[in-house]
């Protein structure tokens, strides 16, 4: 297979399973159990896992430490999903792994899903590139999401929750933060996200029973300093003016988990100076994430994708955007809550252009143009991508803005587009 049928041949294996770690676990025997011979950041959560998991990289990069990264789903191109010090796994090792993975599945007698198929993947690269250690970002939940087959993590992290996959990980916050504390084992560290009272007390149950240090990140001390389309300044605790190119307020707030994450690898002995940890902050990037990506007019990605999301997008309109023409060009999944998704940010949005992701979950542009317009918006659907990037500049004009955001699933064929 060439890397085209290889990344199609790993795509037709989107499939719904039974959930459980059976298939991941006989997969990763198959393949030698790379996972016992690597270190990890294991980082659960709804929101903010990718940013926490890119910034947590790029400093240990910084440190230098040979770092993976897994994350899901990409954005642009497949290889963004495994990457060491930045860099994407090459075509070439995508279609090896492809043949070297599959040559194992074939022997199973339940064949892993695409998400475990990958997650074998990666593992054999990381283990191959004798990476130091991998940050390893949760598909979905914790519990018995395919990466929780590893061992115990040096640190396990769990970023803000909300009620997202609620028919999978429960209908309480309670409920969806003990499936994502899954992944706290003994003898790792534990790095949460403020929430409720009786979200953080699951957390302290969880790791009082198995003798697990936890630190909560400092919020208390967080200030901004100053922000803008160029990045923001903020302080957490002692540490002042430290710069993060990734923009909105709710970064500021992943920024203070990392920096509490890499406090607790530090007290496990990994080498972690100060001048790492800003210049790993200041020199992360993270795609698609209120991301500007062409002028004239000002074209905006972000990939907020949940009620969550629309909160801290909404928060970045009036924050970066106020008093601005905005056009949102928007494409949905169908089994997402896209009625609540869309309300926060109707009021400051002109109008919608709709397209169709590219998804076998997806909402056709024509279904979410009339549920925006019987919401009370201005809502075009679009046949295809070009026609949507071409209608939402021309209704923005040149002093507009033109925001994407909906679905990670569109990001990638608007880009191509832009």
């Amino acid at each position: 297979m060439n890397f085209a049928e290889s990344e199609n041949y790993i795509h037709s294996l989107y499939r719904k399973a039974q959930p459980g770690l059976t298939r991941i676990r006989q997969l990763l025997s198959l393949l030698g159990n790379p996972e016992h011979k690597l270190k990890f950041i294991h980082i659960a959560g709804t929101n903010g896992k990718g940013s926490t998991a890119s910034m947590s990289a790029s400093i240990l990069t910084k440190a230098g430490y040979k770092t993976g990264l897994f994350t899901s789903p990409f954005i642009y191109r497949f290889n963004e999903r495994i990457q060491m010090d930045g860099m994407q796994i090459p075509d070439e090792d995508v279609v090896r792994l492809v043949a070297l993975v599959k040559e194992k599945a074939d022997t199973m007698a339940d064949y892993p899903t695409e998400f475990e198929f990958v997650t074998g993947m990666a593992m054999v690269w990381f283990w191959e590139q004798n990476c130091d250690l991998v940050v390893l970002e949760v598909g979905m939940g914790g519990l018995i999401d395919a990466t929780n087959a590893i061992p115990a993590p040096e640190v396990a992290v769990i970023t803000n929750i909300g009620l997202d996959h609620t028919d999978a990980l429960g209908d309480t916050l309670e409920k969806i933060a003990a499936n994502k504390a899954g992944i706290i084992k003994p003898g790792c560290s534990a790095v949460v996200y403020r929430g409720s009272q009786t979200v953080e007390a699951v957390y302290e149950e969880i790791c009082e029973k198995l003798s697990v240090p936890l630190k909560k990140a400092d919020f208390a001390s967080l200030r901004s300093v100053s922000h803008g389309l160029e990045g923001q300044v903020f302080d957490c605790g002692d540490r002042k003016n430290l710069k993060l190119p990734l923009l909105g307020q709710h970064q500021m707030y992943n920024g203070s988990v990392v920096l509490s994450v890499m406090d607790a690898l530090r007290e496990r002995g990994w080498q972690i100076t100060e001048d790492h940890i800003r210049e790993g902050m200041e020199s992360v990037s993270w795609p698609g994430r209120f991301d500007i990506v062409g002028h004239d007019p000002l074209f905006i990605i972000d990939g907020g994708h949940n009620p969550q999301c629309m909160d801290a997008l909404v928060k970045n309109v009036q924050d970066y955007l106020a008093d601005r023409h905005v056009v949102a060009l928007t494409g949905v999944l169908a089994d997402k809550d896209y009625g609540e998704m869309f309300r926060p940010v109707m009021p400051y949005v002109a109008e919608f252009v709709c397209v169709t992701p590219n998804n076998p979950r997806k909402l056709a542009a024509a279904e979410l143009a009339e549920h925006l317009q019987k919401a009370g918006a201005k809502a075009t659907p679009c046949d295809s991508f070009a026609q949507g990037v071409d209608l939402a500049k021309h209704l923005a004009g040149k002093n507009g803005v033109v925001l994407c955001f909906g679905s990670l699933y569109t990001i990638g064929d608007i880009k191509k587009e832009i």
